[in-house]
């Protein structure tokens, strides 16, 4: 299956009228945050397909010049702190950055980043007994410790996620938030997941089902699409 997974930068490849036409076999869309509502609002009209999305560390509520507030980009499906099933795809989500202001929106110290897993752990359980996997994809905003983060607080991984990995084996992990100039941001296999960074947008191969040997995913960079 082919899935656009778009993250953290606004491009012209992506917002343009020809969208459909340069990618026309994605059938699944994911959003790792920190996008403006009407640039995920525009992909999916456009490509007319599902897209699954987390709120980054900078999203926030918008209000119209009529007072009228929005919340969310509308068409869409919020994973955050949930399981869902798109295109036989077990997707869970995980919301915001590492804590480093107080009390600000959609960040989470590890602590409070435990809490939301912890929400996702029935389904999670659930999924094991009737699917016989807990999870395919998790859908982050911010990467694991370690791996594609930064020195600095803002960019920081979560422990959590490691431990999420070492439990729960999701195929795959892709996330955004961290920027490749301050970052090594290449593929990084953790176990079982494969983690997957994404600044601006990637097209990404994706097996439904647990792939068997030698299968998975492969990554197609933007300039390459």
């Amino acid at each position: 299956m082919k899935v656009l997974v778009v993250s953290d930068e606004v491009r012209p490849e992506i917002y343009h009228e020809g969208l459909a036409e340069r990618l026309p076999d994605v059938e699944l869309v994911l959003s790792c945050g920190d996008l403006p509502f009407y640039y995920l609002e525009y992909i999916v009209s456009v490509l007319n397909v599902p897209l699954v999305y987390v709120f980054g560390n900078h999203d926030h509520v918008l209000l119209t010049e009529w007072g009228q507030e929005i919340r969310a980009p509308r068409g869409c499906i919020n994973a955050g702190g949930r399981v869902v099933e798109v295109k036989g795809l077990l997707i869970g989500g995980l919301e915001g950055s590492f804590r480093y202001r107080p009390h600000a929106p959609r960040q989470y110290t590890e602590r409070e980043m435990r809490w939301q897993i912890a929400r996702m752990e029935p389904k999670l359980l659930l999924n094991r007994l009737t699917r016989g996997r807990y999870l395919d994809i998790l859908l982050a905003h911010a990467p694991p410790w370690g791996i594609h983060d930064a020195g600095d607080l803002p960019h920081r991984g979560f422990k959590g996620f490691l431990r999420f990995m070492e439990r729960y084996r999701p195929r795959y992990l892709i996330h955004g938030h961290t920027h490749p100039a301050t970052a090594d941001t290449a593929p990084v296999r953790y176990r079982e997941t494969e983690v997957i960074h994404v600044h601006g947008y990637k097209v990404l191969d994706i097996e439904v089902g647990r792939p068997g040997e030698g299968e998975g995913l492969q990554s197609v960079s933007a300039p390459g699409v």
